[in-house]
């Protein structure tokens, strides 16, 4: 018995790689590469896919690319592209995964909220989207008040000092994805979430996620002038410093989904960042500096425009990539996350669960 499979995988800062293939008998058939990158010579091509032919459909990424780095002649040039990025083509064929055109975006943009019901809604909108009851979806937060959100595995003692959130009026809250501590003002922050299928990841690393979910807002950002690339695991910097972290979440409900949510730093206040997170010497080490001031540059500097406007813009971009109608918030769903900022998101239990 044979299926027909095909697979996508846009390289990060790089070209897009196609892939067309049947799985008979359990090994890969009729294996077509394509897409706009660059090879030289031409017919290293053959040798590509030639090299897959025959491959047990289970093999991983790395052992489709050794297939492929065993098969090339010396002096083969990959422009854009590398073994091991036909290699998660390939899976993502296997596996059948969905490319971010096969949807009908929402795109929700509202009012301030709370930092607790934020971490709510993340967590509800996710799981609609796992349970079908959503399409995917892409929201850019509002904060009606400085905050710092700590990662669901981080010690609340050790990233954030009580006397220097007191004295500024800081809220602290625990979200449920994993990552380091986020600073954020209301103004200075640019805050967004995708919550997405989980097909859209299939055969993809969860670090490989990271990159590919990063892509779009890399072009937004390159569209206003400045040069960011996806720094491993969840950083996007430029040549003048950090300037936006990621964090991930898997829900396991219905067919699956992922909440990819970004913080970036507009502008910042470092002095007062300084005093409410406590930045060890292992992570400034860990960052290459010596300073936490240092560590972040504002997108305000870099780009020079309006917070208002980078947005608009980041928006236009996702939109002219992918599509994506503007959308709301369901009374249904604000109801379920006015109840769980209210039971767990604001619970001192929850965000002292590492204390």
């Amino acid at each position: 018995m044979q299926s027909r499979h095909h697979g996508e995988y846009k390289v990060p800062g790089g070209k897009l790689v196609v892939v067309d293939l049947e799985v008979a008998d359990g090994v890969l058939r009729h294996v077509r590469v394509a897409g706009d990158f660059f090879l030289e010579p031409d017919d290293a091509l053959l040798d590509i896919n030639a090299a897959l032919e025959g491959a047990p459909a289970d093999t991983g990424t790395r052992g489709l690319a050794d297939r492929i780095e065993a098969a090339l002649p010396e002096g083969v040039a990959m422009i854009g592209f590398t073994a091991e990025s036909v290699g998660v083509a390939v899976r993502r064929a296997v596996a059948q995964a969905t490319d971010w055109t096969d949807y009908d975006w929402q795109i929700i943009h509202e009012p301030p909220q709370a930092p607790a019901l934020h971490m709510a809604l993340d967590e509800v909108l996710t799981t609609e989207v796992a349970e079908g009851r959503r399409p995917p979806t892409l929201r850019v937060w509002e904060w009606d008040r400085p905050a710092v959100i700590i990662g669901s595995f981080q010690s609340l003692r050790n990233e954030v000092d009580p006397a220097g959130a007191e004295k500024h009026g800081i809220t602290v809250v625990r979200r449920i994805s994993g990552g380091g501590a986020m600073y954020v003002e209301p103004g200075n922050t640019i805050t967004y979430s995708l919550c997405v299928p989980e097909s859209l990841v299939h055969g993809l690393t969860f670090a490989e996620s990271y990159a590919y979910l990063d892509d779009w807002v890399l072009g937004a950002l390159g569209d206003m002038g400045i040069n960011a690339w996806y720094k491993p695991l969840n950083d996007i910097a430029t040549d003048a410093g950090k300037i936006a972290g990621a964090a991930q979440k898997r829900i396991v409900a219905g067919s699956g989904a992922v909440l990819h949510h970004v913080t970036m730093s507009y502008d910042i206040d470092a002095d007062k960042m300084v005093e409410v997170l406590r930045i060890g010497k292992e992570k400034l080490s860990d960052k290459g500096t010596t300073s936490a001031k240092k560590r972040v540059d504002p997108l305000r500097r870099q780009t020079g425009l309006p917070r208002s406007e980078v947005i608009t813009r980041m928006i236009a971009s996702f939109r002219a990539r992918y599509g994506g109608t503007d959308g709301t918030v369901t009374d249904e769903e604000f109801a379920r996350a006015r109840d769980l900022a209210t039971t767990k998101f604001s619970d001192p239990e929850w965000t002292s669960r590492v204390p």
